[in-house]
């Protein structure tokens, strides 16, 4: 397809797109900023009316998969906070405003879970707004990894996890007084080069190891390759065999339609700053099935640490009827809030909740993904349709089938050429993220990116490789 026809095609989608209106909703770097090395005041440079980095053609962010850009109503809704700490000061914890949209400190995070809730298709009460990532993958796995060496005691992960959750089985196992040369299963494909496993792969080991397995720890989206499991049928097979599965939703939240609950799914965890827009390191999230949350005994009960499953506890989690009574007997609130321990950072959930109100107003994840289906599909077919000689020089690696993947294509480079193509792209305004020694991925966010953003990748990409050719005759 000629460069004005593909152009010509992305400008009728983005004309045709009924989500096109949520990009404003962003603050969009302009091609300026991120060649800057100065650090610029976006609302002083706005009322002063001076010319700045800020200003100018927007650049082509295609890196939502790593960090969500910021959307404009943030500002607002910290500021709203911050006004609140400053004139209120503690009483920000259980003084409602009459004129402020944001609900008292106390109750921030289940504001933040009944926002969060559908994004992943569980009940509000299924959802806890708290920690980080991989704290709470501890968390959970503290709660329901209960290894009999005699048995039992095993924990199947994949061969290419994040490296985060492969350091943090290997210390649960060692905290359990285990080795992970003899406890710890890590899945490889047996006919892929990229490790890309298939749900068969997936099932035939767990059949194979489902009398020693104690619990089973998987990306929903595979962070490298961007392969989307079957969540439903993976978590049902294991449920077969009596495993206890944890979902790693890092890359899969806000990205595509999840059902935690419907799904049976016992556990989960996930980041906020991907496709979540919470802003970096922001809060994380966690999800307990309604089975595994319950709390079955009264406060009032003479051993109320009988009627709930053990987990490591904190004065967040006991029930709010007690939790300011300040007495040394924890009695948890039922569902995953149970699950917290301290009280949350007010600044983070602001800031995440802010983004999910953009959520909300997109009409959700399952209208998301419908746009996010055709960019990816147009963005690959682009890909499709670069010349031979720039093909000889890359691979696609996520899966070409649509429903095995989310917003993200991973691209296997030749040897040597990373560092180059990163730099030549960062120099045409083109943002994406790299995983050495060869890859990059590209991840048009729905909420923000254009079709006519893909057209633009792929004239920098072509621009970038012919450097590289240049390079190496």
């Amino acid at each position: 397809m000629a460069s004005s026809h593909r152009r010509d095609r992305a400008r009728q989608l983005d004309r045709e797109d009924p989500l096109a209106s949520t990009r404003s909703e962003f603050n969009i770097p302009s091609k300026a900023a991120i060649a800057s090395n100065r650090l610029v005041d976006k609302s002083a440079a706005s009322t002063t009316g001076s010319a700045s980095p800020v200003d100018g053609e927007a650049s082509v962010y295609l890196c939502g998969n790593s960090l969500g850009l910021q959307p404009k109503r943030t500002v607002t809704r910290l500021q709203q906070y911050l006004s609140t700490w400053a004139t209120q000061g503690v009483q920000g914890h259980f003084k409602p405003l009459d004129d402020s949209p944001l609900p008292t400190w106390l109750d921030a995070d289940a504001r933040a879970a009944e926002l969060i809730a559908p994004v992943v298709g569980a009940d509000k009460s299924e959802v806890a707004v708290m920690q980080t990532l991989t704290a709470n993958l501890h968390f959970l796995m503290s709660a329901f990894y209960r290894p009999d060496i005699n048995g039992r005691h095993k924990i199947i992960l994949e061969s290419k996890a994040f490296p985060s959750d492969h350091f943090a089985v290997e210390t649960q196992l060692r905290h359990h007084g285990l080795s992970p040369e003899t406890s710890m299963i890590t899945l490889k494909s047996p006919h892929s080069e990229d490790n890309v496993l298939t749900t068969d792969d997936i099932t035939s080991a767990i059949a194979e190891h489902a009398d020693s397995t104690a619990l089973i720890l998987l990306p929903g989206i595979q962070y490298y390759t961007g392969q989307l499991l079957d969540i439903r049928t993976i978590t049902a097979f294991a449920h077969k065999h009596g495993i206890f599965i944890i979902w790693d939703l890092a890359h899969a939240v806000g990205n595509v339609p999840l059902a935690l609950h419907d799904w049976d799914v016992d556990a989960a965890a996930w980041c906020t700053y991907k496709y979540l827009n919470g802003g970096p390191g922001c809060i994380g999230g966690m999800f307990v099935h309604s089975r595994n949350s319950a709390v079955s005994k009264d406060i009032t009960d003479e051993k109320p640490e009988e009627g709930y499953q053990n987990r490591l506890a904190g004065w967040w989690g006991n029930d709010k009827k007690t939790r300011f009574v300040m007495a040394n007997r924890f009695h948890p609130v039922g569902g995953a809030a149970g699950f917290q321990l301290s009280n949350p950072s007010i600044l983070d959930i602001t800031s995440l909740s802010a983004s999910l109100e953009v959520f909300e107003l997109a009409g959700g994840v399952s209208e998301l993904r419908k746009k996010s289906l055709k960019l990816t599909a147009f963005l690959e077919t682009l890909f499709n349709e670069m010349s031979a000689e720039d093909k000889e020089l890359f691979r696609i690696i996520t899966p070409s089938d649509p429903n095995q993947r989310g917003a993200q294509l991973s691209v296997m480079l030749s040897n040597g050429l990373l560092h180059t193509v990163m730099k030549e792209l960062e120099a045409r305004g083109v943002i994406v993220d790299e995983r050495k020694p060869d890859v990059i991925r590209v991840a048009p966010a729905p909420l923000y990116n254009k079709f006519e953003d893909c057209v633009d990748f792929i004239e920098a990409f072509s621009a970038a490789l012919a450097v590289c050719r240049a390079a190496r005759s």
